[in-house]
């Protein structure tokens, strides 16, 4: 489960697409760039491989739900 999940815009003009975004799984903070195609590009300590899919697909469905909705 995320925790403290956080987004800002990449960019200063919020018409450009791309967001950072943080948050904290199993007490180590998560940090990274969420582009407009759905990739996430993993800033700092890249998740297990175990975590890896889940944390992908909760990242993808709070950012679809804060931001494209």
């Amino acid at each position: 489960m995320l925790m403290h999940f956080q987004f800002k815009p990449l960019f200063e003009n919020k018409n450009i697409p791309g967001w950072n975004f943080s948050f904290y799984h199993k007490k180590q903070r998560y940090t990274g760039v969420y582009h407009q195609t759905g990739k996430i590009e993993w800033t700092t300590n890249t998740p297990e491989q175990e975590d890896l899919e889940a944390l992908t697909s909760q990242v993808h469905e709070l950012m679809l739900f804060h931001v494209y909705e």
